[in-house]
């Protein structure tokens, strides 16, 4: 994160160094082979007073007027391994976006950490983040994107300089995320940067607000919204960071730092969200339970999956995926845009299997199709308003909300979630089909002048003999109900 100062720097220096150098074989790795497009180096953007290099990763295609997304590295890493492992690579080829990567070296910073504790790299017409703000707009101008949805994302000391961004260029970034970083303006020495680190600053929110407002004073627009994800068990930048970061940008929105929704997400994760007035996400919280120092990945080719494992690249959630979604990347309008469509109402769960679960909804006029989702990730669409979700856990409880998506494909806004629990699984009623003599040898059922009675529920089974024969169902442990008819 820092170059060597102070005493507690040089032992942090001394603790991960052995780890960070493990990156150093990732840095030739090229871009993903799911597109032609590839990772290329920008030679010209600008004076570039923070010496820094520009990479960009476009899909092949791509439209005028798209978006464009910012991605820092972290320490000891650069534009090619972030790009190899974050996920961005893949969204972008998705959605139809295009990607910038600014690298830093080794002269710059002896770990080529972003500069995030120094004023002369981290304000507003300064070093780094004014090469930063150079990229930007030579990338509006050679890829044509769209200078009103540009969103910048780090990992780290590139969290903590991307926080530094949102506050220096709220009129250039439309929405930030903040992995594993710090809170913007944090530190403004080298020796100072360790206590932002490994511990809390004890400022106020409204301190916190003020480090924003005092990096462009006299801005009266609206604050990028910001998602921050941090890990419990970081110890390279302390989990109170994450709650520093909450408090800063919530001021900074002049909204409470109260809740206004919780949700549980995969990986242990759970997504904090503080409202606007007008009711949609301004910033988000997402606290990944026993993560440590790194960026949440979540290799595989499933719904809402992403990227690839390494050192820092950490295998928990797809954190790209849930911001891309936040920033409305994936056409849904994001907590920023507006849904054409109202949601959905009457979402339930009109049936379940072990496997499976069936849900239905009433129409929204307007709608040509309709998205699915589980666990706020998106797993399906179909026409109608009925959905079947298949390849699921025996005896587990399921999320579900659904959006209606109009013609022009903007998806409108979700309904109000149901929950649907599959069959079987431990504790699941079990069938026994045997005579009358073969259930009570069992002790499912028991004898009474000449007759057989279930046991629990005391239903008369008929004779006590080899010939009657019932079907028993177990519904709680020892209670057993005539089932004849089907288990």
């Amino acid at each position: 994160m820092t170059l060597p100062g102070n005493s507690r720097t040089r032992r942090w220096i001394s603790a991960i160094t052995g780890a960070l150098a493990l990156t150093a074989g990732l840095l030739t790795v090229g871009a993903p082979t799911a597109s032609a497009a590839s990772l290329t180096q920008v030679g010209s953007f600008g004076s570039n007073p923070g010496s820094l290099a520009m990479y960009a990763y476009v899909p092949d295609g791509l439209p005028a007027g798209r978006p464009l997304v910012v991605a820092l590295h972290g320490c000891s890493q650069s534009a090619s391994d972030y790009h190899a492992h974050s996920g961005w690579a893949q969204f972008a080829d998705q959605d139809k976006f295009a990607v910038v990567y600014p690298q830093t070296n080794s002269t710059n910073n002896s770990l080529s950490c972003f500069r995030w504790f120094d004023p002369a790299q981290s304000t507003r017409g300064k070093g780094e983040a004014l090469s930063i703000k150079q990229m930007v707009d030579k990338a509006v101008a050679q890829y044509g994107s769209d200078r009103s949805r540009v969103y910048v994302t780090g990992l780290s000391a590139g969290g903590g300089q991307a926080a530094n961004l949102l506050a220096d260029y709220p009129d250039v970034f439309a929405g930030g995320s903040i992995a594993s970083g710090l809170p913007a303006q944090c530190a403004t020495s080298q020796s100072g940067a360790s206590s932002c680190q490994y511990g809390s600053l004890n400022l106020s929110a409204a301190q916190w607000g003020d480090k924003v407002r005092n990096s462009y004073p006299g801005y009266t627009g609206p604050y990028p919204r910001v998602a921050i994800w941090q890990g419990s068990s970081d110890y390279t930048v302390y989990p109170v960071n994450g709650t520093e970061l909450r408090d800063q940008w919530t001021n900074a929105w002049g909204i409470p730092q109260t809740a206004s929704s919780t949700r549980s997400l995969p990986g242990g994760t759970m997504l904090t969200s503080y409202d606007d007035t007008s009711g949609k996400p301004a910033v988000q919280l997402y606290s990944i339970s026993g993560m440590g120092h790194g960026l949440a990945v979540d290799p595989g080719s499933g719904p809402g999956q992403c990227g690839s494992t390494g050192s820092y690249y950490l295998d928990t959630i797809c954190s790209s995926y849930y911001t891309a979604a936040f920033w409305g990347l994936d056409g849904s309008g994001g907590s920023g845009g507006t849904a054409t469509l109202p949601a959905p109402t009457g979402l339930a769960v009109s049936s379940t299997t072990d496997t499976t679960a069936t849900l239905g909804w009433s129409a929204v006029s307007g709608a040509s199709s309709y998205d699915v989702y589980r666990g706020g990730v998106k797993v399906g669409s179909t026409a109608g308003t009925s959905y079947t979700d298949s390849g699921l856990a025996a005896g587990t409880g399921y999320s579900y909300t659904v959006a209606a998506v109009d013609s022009a494909g903007t998806v409108g806004a979700q309904s109000a979630a149901v929950t649907a629990t599959t069959t079987g699984g431990p504790g699941t009623p079990q069938c026994f089909t045997a005579s009358n003599y073969a259930q009570v040898t069992a002790g499912r059922a028991h004898t009474s002048g000449g007759y057989t009675y279930a046991n629990g529920s005391n239903q008369n089974m008929g004779l006590y003999n080899l010939f009657v024969t019932h079907t028993l169902k177990e519904t709680a442990d020892g209670y057993y109900v005539i089932s004849d008819s089907g288990c």
